[in-house]
């Protein structure tokens, strides 16, 4: 393992993310270049799945269930893609995921040009999806510490997170746009073109089968045991679910919208658009992070911040104020999911690497769920405002708890990682 070079001048000084992975691996370049198309063609298509769904149905009931088939698959084949990134040349993995993608991508343009509108046929194509992206996000994710030295991973992560955050952000909206002038079609046609990037990007890297082949095949619990033996590798994780489960306001929105300020869907749109932004501009503005060596510390601040942040929008009644307390809270959540990331990745060996990634998945999919129905759930039997602001100060409460007891996780040191 590479050691970790403690910062240079220039580092100190920067603001801004650092493009050094960028720069200097024409690999992760190309990785991170077609990640970026495909992630706008994604969003692109779940947009246009969701609107079709609609149209055939008139159903919001119907819409909800395009998230449900799209999560099952995700959480139970996420682990599993995870062991298999452990066990193959994970080149050859994300290939067979990105070609997965634009094949289903592929079919779904076929149909619509053809006219056949079937609502099973769009909840199929979703999950099969999710399949692909199960086995392909281990892989590529897994990848980078083998096209990058330690010290630039980092680095690497907070441009990941400017990735999918753009793609969240830009492809649902030009989504709606393409699908209002020109059909679902053509959406679906400029999102299998798009993975055409993706594919290139993984033919051009080089074979990365397992350093240790002593196994034919990874085990799931094997993972997950290993998991439950380093307790900074698991507290990443436990102390995201905090955030994710008691913090989590954004099935809130609609109500709050209408509510506290007196708007309709379009400010419930800038509610969601918010915290993306956030997450958006804590890539951007990621060049500090390089000084920072306790990355533990650094994740609880970041969860805290992001309960303090939760709390003060469920306190705002002015909706410019509430959208800065939400971009805010998106800042927060991208700071700690690059440090999770850098640590889950320097701290664990590479035959495990993969099915951390397919854990960390299975997290980031269900918790946000969770808190969906927690946050919902006490609402009903409260109010919003005890549901958001209540949630928001209870998650800072955890994590003041947690750190008392997770001395190894503060002190984590970046330039000495242990699991």
């Amino acid at each position: 393992m590479t050691a970790v070079e403690p910062p240079r001048e220039d580092e100190k000084r920067r603001i801004f993310a650092d493009l050094t992975p960028l720069r200097t691996s024409a690999d992760y370049r190309r990785l991170w270049f077609g990640s970026s198309v495909s992630w706008v063609g994604q969003g692109m298509t779940t947009l246009a799945i969701s609107l079709q769904v609609y149209e055939i149905t008139g159903s919001a009931f119907s819409v909800g269930l395009v998230g449900l088939f799209s999560l099952v698959p995700l959480v139970v084949f996420g682990l599993y893609g995870g062991a298999i990134a452990d066990t193959v040349d994970r080149r050859t993995l994300g290939l067979v995921g990105a070609a997965g993608a634009a094949a289903l991508s592929a079919a779904l343009a076929t149909a619509a040009f053809a006219g056949f509108h079937r609502v099973w046929f769009l909840y199929a194509i979703v999950a099969l999806q999710a399949v692909c992206g199960a086995l392909n996000s281990p892989a590529r994710s897994a990848m980078i510490p083998r096209l990058l030295p330690t010290e630039q991973l980092r680095a690497a992560h907070a441009l990941n997170s400017m990735v999918m955050t753009f793609g969240t952000l830009v492809g649902p909206s030009l989504g709606g746009v393409i699908v209002g002038f020109a059909g679902y079609q053509t959406a679906y046609t400029i999102d299998a073109l798009a993975f055409f990037a993706s594919l290139y990007a993984m033919w051009r890297l080089p074979s990365m089968p397992p350093e240790h082949t002593g196994a034919k095949r990874a085990s799931v619990l094997a993972g997950l045991r290993f998991l439950g033996t380093r307790p900074n590798l698991r507290a990443t994780f436990v102390s995201d679910l905090f955030a994710m489960i008691l913090a989590q306001p954004k099935a809130l929105f609609p109500a709050v919208a209408v509510l506290w300020f007196g708007g309709d869907a379009r400010t419930t749109g800038l509610l969601v658009a918010a915290p993306a932004f956030g997450a958006l501009m804590g890539g951007v503005v990621s060049g500090w992070q390089s000084r920072i060596r306790r990355h533990g510390q650094a994740i609880l601040v970041s969860v805290a911040a992001w309960g303090l942040a939760i709390a003060a929008f469920g306190l705002s009644r002015n909706l410019w104020v509430g959208l800065l307390c939400l971009a805010a809270a998106g800042y927060a959540d991208t700071s700690s999911m690059i440090f999770r990331n850098t640590m889950m990745q320097v701290a664990a060996p590479d035959e495990m690497r993969g099915r951390l990634q397919g854990v960390f998945i299975v997290v980031v999919a269900g918790g946000p769920r969770l808190g969906d129905f927690v946050a919902g759930s006490v609402a009903d039997l409260t109010s919003p405002l005890v549901a958001i602001t209540g949630g928001g100060l209870l998650c800072v409460l955890a994590v003041a708890v947690f750190a008392v007891f997770a001395r190894g996780f503060r002190r984590y040191d970046a330039e000495h990682p242990t699991p």
